[in-house]
């Protein structure tokens, strides 16, 4: 990760569909931009609930659910990024992303969380289940038991609920977002222009 450069935020969902095309991009655009990225995870469920929703908007609007589907399958075949739809959706991500915050700095970060979202997006496994965390963990070379560990004790599993709630005082709706500053970006779309907004002469 670059250390030098402007900041962006990456704000993400393990359970988004349009999380995992960004997050298999992110690291490599911001290197290439000369960008610092803080990788931010953070539950969308009390967003949701916030607006009304139950559960996911696209498993309540059914044409917008069927046109993201398709849609993240373009994507993922435009950036050669594996694909195949879960058969469960949305599934649970807590243990995960507990995991993500209370290791924010550790340099196998990046790689942990693709592997959560291959595991999801492209192996169809279900990242609410411990073993396959503990499988994402372990291809990264890190002490599974360790991790989980560490994610759940009395100092760190409230990060994720501090995230969550920073989430949301930033103005965050949807995943993924991208915070420059106090500009914010929303959707794997607007990951091109967070980044030239980081870059912009000041």
């Amino acid at each position: 990760m670059n250390t030098k450069g402007p900041i962006v935020e990456f704000w993400f969902e393990f359970a988004s569909t349009y999380s995992y095309p960004a997050a298999m991009r992110i690291e490599t655009a911001a290197d290439a931009a000369g960008a610092e990225l803080l990788w931010k995870p953070f539950l969308l469920g009390p967003i949701f609930q916030a607006q009304g929703y139950a559960s996911s908007p696209f498993l309540v609007h059914e044409q917008k659910g069927r046109y993201m589907w398709r849609d993240v399958e373009r994507l993922c075949a435009k950036h050669h990024i594996a694909w195949r739809r879960p058969s469960s959706f949305p599934r649970t991500s807590v243990t995960a992303a507990r995991i993500a915050c209370s290791h924010a700095e550790a340099p196998w970060l990046p790689s942990f969380v693709r592997g959560v979202y291959r595991a999801n997006f492209a192996d169809d496994r279900n990242i609410g289940d411990d073993a396959v965390i503990r499988d994402c963990l372990a291809d990264v070379g890190v002490d599974a038991d360790a991790a989980i560990a560490h994610a759940l004790s009395a100092a760190e599993k409230p990060k994720l609920r501090d995230n969550s709630l920073a989430a949301q005082q930033r103005g965050i709706f949807g995943a993924p977002s991208f915070v420059v500053g106090k500009e914010l970006f929303w959707g794997n779309d607007r990951l091109d222009d967070a980044l030239a907004w980081a870059l912009r002469p000041r």
